[in-house]
């Protein structure tokens, strides 16, 4: 018969599936199926509770776990054998896939997470091997063990580590000095922006007329003052200001004139 209670929180549900194998779809079909699954949370929460170590909360576990009870519970059918061992391998397989596409810090495809599960349980197996405990299997080695090709392993094995993220605050290497991460993340160089506004002033620049470019440059890259480039041109510091601001906003309105690069 279907029932086969194989543990204590394991209920006698044969004959409620029975009348929910011979109910039509509909209202009564729904409340048999929200019976069965009530009676059953218990197992589906000892499942759950299997894989609280992996950094998951037990509730999130737990409800995970409801979700692939209820798809179990749909997909039964009295003739697979006992209920439990039919929805064991559905409940567990739903809380694995929570894992694998919900939990990875650095998200990476699924063909990757397989890739890392497959080299992680051979590497395991081969340092539990005797006269193996204390040794790390090469890539070559994991290779012959899985059948992956070596390039397929080394991409498993890099994996391995994008499970868990480090915080941008940790302290890197073994000083005492306070070292983090965040410590060795580049800024953006301001050389590049000073290279943008030295080309975007160029063609102003070549329009002006050559006192002017001389004064600009006078004050601007030999440092002197106004006074002083006025006692150069016999000019005074008054018109020396008021021709560097006339010059500025002509390569100011030039560059804003001028044509913008056309997207690809």
């Amino acid at each position: 018969m279907a029932t086969h209670r194989v543990h204590d929180d394991a209920p006698d549900t044969e004959q409620a599936f029975l009348r929910l194998a011979d109910s039509p779809r509909g209202p009564e079909h729904d409340v048999l199926s929200e019976e069965l699954v009530e009676a059953w949370l218990p197992m589906a929460h000892r499942l759950a509770r299997r894989f609280r170590n992996k950094g998951e909360s037990v509730e999130d576990l737990e409800q995970v776990a409801a979700v692939g009870l209820v798809k179990a519970v749909d997909r039964y059918d009295l003739g697979k054998g006992p209920f439990e061992p039919f929805a064991v391998p559905t409940i567990t397989g739903e809380l694995r896939r929570h894992f694998r596409d919900h939990t990875w810090d650095v998200r990476v495809p699924r063909r990757v997470q397989d890739l890392r599960n497959r080299v992680r349980f051979a590497r395991r197996d081969l340092m539990n091997r005797a006269g193996q405990q204390e040794k790390e299997p090469g890539a070559e080695e994991i290779a012959r063990e899985t059948g992956l090709a070596p390039d397929e392993v080394r991409e498993g094995l890099e994996a391995l580590n994008s499970y868990r993220s480090l915080s941008l605050e940790a302290e890197t290497g073994s000083s005492e000095d306070g070292f983090s991460l965040a410590d060795s993340l580049g800024a953006p160089d301001p050389g590049f922006e000073l290279v943008t506004d030295r080309e975007a002033a160029k063609d102003g620049l070549r329009l002006l007329p050559e006192r002017e470019r001389t004064i600009l440059y006078l004050r601007f890259f030999e440092d002197m003052t106004q006074a002083r480039i006025g006692e150069e041109l016999g000019i005074s510091q008054m018109h020396v200001s008021r021709l560097i601001s006339r010059s500025c906003a002509r390569i100011r309105d030039r560059a804003h004139r001028a044509p913008q690069p056309q997207a690809a």
